[in-house]
């Protein structure tokens, strides 16, 4: 008879598989009980069918380079997971998300593995099931959303808590526990190639929006991960898993501050390190990072776990560790709690070095005692938990189902950018004719995959299942042109593919062009894996150029005299200021739903509302990767002969209707250094459709101890608005929102002037004032107003009211 097979009475269980009492208790009794093998088994994890080890693969799949995780791979895919969970085991590693399953398998999956792993060992303690899920679930035939990027774009946090929602659903009907992501990187340079899976270039935007995906994620019982903890995104040159040479003052104040808001106001649960070194400290073996900030100043009480092999990575790459068990000591002391995806640093060497007193055992005890918290909060170690019941939700779940899609095409439709409308868009404009011929031409006009991310399933690992095509419908923008334009006649020629130099069909293109009356081309990004695509992890920028052929295409184009409407479908912003268009619109990796979103904009049936989570360069080189510069990084009047100003700015988008702000106000021109004041301004369609303006509240300290940034982001609010109509938007802001890190690297709020600025770009700021902090400067630790309230109401009569929201 197993554990799964006893049914006890509550005075009959063991107190740790009581639910009747405190969670804390039956913690501290299971550590009781458990032998040191048992508590270092829970650190490990096991993947099995990681299909990425496939020494032969489909006939067509596409070339996966694994040269840089070769020897982990060789390491960790030995073990028989009998084997593996001997002595029990932590995480069970994408059993969803290794190869193309139906749910149906995918759970069967889940149920055969959890019975090995509490048959085989003695206390018969089930595994966290964890997934990647940074476009959606990642597992085959689950709805593609958009990628985090194009989160951001939407400006709109609740629309995404509601999208994690669904996908937190799907995953845990399946026998799910935690998903990783989302990623809250703070870009810093838009070469790199896992700008697609940021939301942004601004702490504050990443913040609001990551800390909705986690309280959606969370309310469907899903663990959410945060990554990458910390720095990842700052390498230098933008090289995936580069050195990071950044001092500590830009990490607190620039990198940190969206996992703190995650956490605090999230209620995020586990906490993914980064694989950089930051000033040469790896952060999987930071213990300021890991254990000072994280734990000691922030009160996090969730687990830590390992990015994909960045334990051994101590040891083969970074080399601050002589092998890879010296590196899970490293490791397990800064404060890693779990080891994935599977155990090598954290294997029972670790119980070895215990006994011979070269490790404390409340170093294990501290990292298993987080994880078996977890446990009991997700119920497995409740008496009445088996592996069938943890999946009895996937029999009748539609993982792609009407309702996600209603949200995939929402998110989609809000994140697309209209940059220029030219006279050309709308193309159904009313009281004008459309288009008779229209020319559809570019590699991403007919390929859905470039629609969808590098962690996205058909990207992810359906290059190598080639057989099976997206697993989801995902119409292309000529699919949905066709749909769009009924009375047009539309041509479709490719032109060239996104990478490689291959010319050969521009002439189809440029004859195609010329025969239309207006030209459609869509260009931008395929993501891959290392190398494998032009955006996506490992997929790295030498400039900002568009890849290949694509921008030599829109030259040839434009000089057809043809109108060219230039849709550039990217997972990073590139430099569009050589582009000659007649209108410009920018889709960031828009999911599944992406071409009939694209074509909606065009046509002018849906009314264009994202807003720039990046700035768009004007030059392929010399760019700032962010707006958020001090003042010798923003124009310096002919210092450097480089000129910074972006195309376009940071929270910029155009639309189909006009915006006026007015009645800008602040309730108090001085306020002392723990006070707050208020900020109202009214805004007001003055177009004749309905749309949405993103309101955007930015302070600018105008003397400080230390270079701060010329303007930066504190509040922002989408507000809806009928033709004609007027809200008032009122930000309440304390002065926690000007706080920044010291000379002494302590977070201060210092006396003095700030400027503040509300606008709709990070460059139209119409509406400006200052406000004068009084009194001594003073501390401002974790327990600091984090966020700005935000309260739209309809307009009073005479304009915005400054009274408190």
């Amino acid at each position: 008879m197993t554990a799964l097979d006893r049914t006890p009475t509550d005075s009959a269980l063991s107190p740790w598989r009581n639910p009747a009492l405190p969670e804390a208790d039956r913690v501290e009794a299971l550590l009781a009980e458990m032998t040191l093998e048992e508590k270092v088994g829970q650190l490990g994890s096991r993947w099995i069918g990681n299909d990425m080890q496939a020494a032969e693969p489909e006939p067509g799949a596409e070339p996966l380079n694994v040269a840089p995780m070769q020897d982990v791979f060789a390491a960790s895919g030995t073990v028989p997971l009998e084997e593996a969970a001997r002595h029990g085991l932590g995480h069970l590693t994408r059993v969803h998300g290794s190869a193309p399953v139906t749910p149906s398998e995918g759970a069967a999956e889940v149920v055969r593995l959890q019975r090995a792993v509490v048959e085989r060992s003695r206390l018969g303690i089930p595994a966290i099931v964890h997934e990647e899920c940074l476009t959606g679930f990642t597992t085959y035939g689950a709805t593609v959303y958009p990628a985090a990027i194009a989160w951001a774009a939407t400006f709109d946090p609740g629309l995404v808590e509601r999208m994690a929602a669904a996908i937190g659903a799907d995953m845990r009907a399946v026998g799910v526990h935690q998903g990783l992501s989302p990623v809250l990187d703070v870009v810093r340079d838009y070469r790199w190639g896992r700008v697609e899976e940021t939301m942004g270039e601004d702490p504050y935007l990443v913040a609001m929006v990551g800390s909705a995906y986690v309280r959606g994620l969370e309310s469907a019982g899903i663990i959410a991960t945060l990554k990458h903890f910390a720095g990842y995104s700052a390498s230098r040159a933008a090289r995936n898993h580069g050195p990071v040479p950044m001092g500590r003052r830009e990490l607190m104040d620039m990198i940190l501050p969206p996992f703190e808001t995650a956490i605090a106001a999230g209620g995020a649960r586990s906490v993914m390190n980064s694989y950089s070194d930051v000033d040469g400290v790896p952060a999987a073996a930071d213990p300021w990072l890991l254990t000072e900030v994280l734990r000691e100043e922030w009160g996090f009480t969730g687990t830590v776990v390992s990015d994909y092999w960045s334990v051994p990575f101590l040891a083969t790459m970074h080399q601050v560790a002589a092998d890879t068990a010296e590196a899970g000591v490293r490791a397990l002391t800064a404060g890693v709690d779990i080891e994935l995806p599977d155990t090598l640093g954290f294997g029972q060497h670790l119980a070895e070095r215990v006994r011979r007193g070269e490790l404390p055992e409340s170093l294990i005890d501290r990292a298993v005692r987080r994880l078996l918290t977890q446990k009991v909060r997700l119920g497995l170690l409740d008496p009445g938990w088996t592996p069938e019941g943890s999946v009895a939700g996937a029999g009748g779940v539609d993982l792609d189902s009407p309702a996600n899609r209603s949200l995939a095409r929402e998110l989609a439709e809000r994140s697309i950018v209209l940059l220029d409308a030219g006279g050309v868009l709308p193309l159904l404009a009313e009281g004008r004719a459309g288009p008779r011929r229209v020319a559809v031409v570019g590699p991403a006009a007919h390929d859905p995959r470039t629609f969808m991310g590098c962690y996205a399933f058909p990207n992810h690992v359906l290059p190598r299942h080639p057989g099976l095509g997206l697993g989801v419908e995902a119409p292309t923008v000529l699919d949905a042109l066709r749909a769009e334009l009924p009375e047009a006649e539309l041509r479709y020629e490719r032109g060239c593919d996104v990478r490689g130099d291959d010319r050969s069909g521009f002439p189809a293109a440029l004859a195609a062009a010329r025969e239309a009356d207006v030209c459609v081309a869509v260009v931008g990004d395929l993501a891959g894996l290392f190398g494998q695509g032009t955006s996506g992890e490992g997929c790295d920028a030498e400039d900002l150029r568009l890849p290949g052929a694509q921008a030599d295409l829109l030259a040839e184009l434009a000089a057809t005299g043809t109108p060219v409407v230039v849709v550039v479908v990217s997972g990073r912003p590139y430099a569009l200021g050589d582009v000659r268009a007649a209108a410009l619109v920018q889709a960031f990796m828009p999911g599944e739903e992406g071409g009939a979103a694209i074509a909606g904009v065009l046509s002018g049936r849906v009314q264009p509302g994202g807003r720039l989570p990046v700035q768009i360069p004007r030059g392929a080189g010399g760019q700032p990767g962010t707006y958020l510069q001090p003042p010798l990084g923003a124009d310096s009047h002919g210092i450097s002969n480089l000129d910074p100003t972006p195309l376009f700015p940071f929270g910029y988008g155009a639309s189909y209707t006009s915006f006026e702000l007015s009645g800008f106000q602040i309730s108090d021109p001085e306020v002392p250094t723990d006070g707050e004041f208020t900020v109202s301004v009214t805004v007001r369609n003055t177009g004749g459709r309905a749309g949405d303006e993103v309101v955007q509240l930015y302070l600018h300290d105008l003397v400080a101890q230390v270079t701060r940034p010329v303007r930066q982001l504190v509040g922002f609010a989408r507000v809806p608005l009928e033709p004609g109509e007027s809200k008032d938007v009122r930000f309440l802001v304390h002065t926690d929102r000007t706080a920044f890190t010291g000379r002494d690297l302590r977070r201060i709020v210092e006396p003095g002037d700030v400027e503040v600025l509300v606008g709709t770009s990070a460059a139209d700021l119409p509406c400006r004032g200052v406000v004068r902090l009084t009194g001594p400067s003073r501390h401002a630790g974790h327990d600091r107003r984090l966020v700005t309230p935000v309260h739209v109401a309809a307009a009073r009569q005479g304009g915005a009211d400054a009274g408190q929201p």
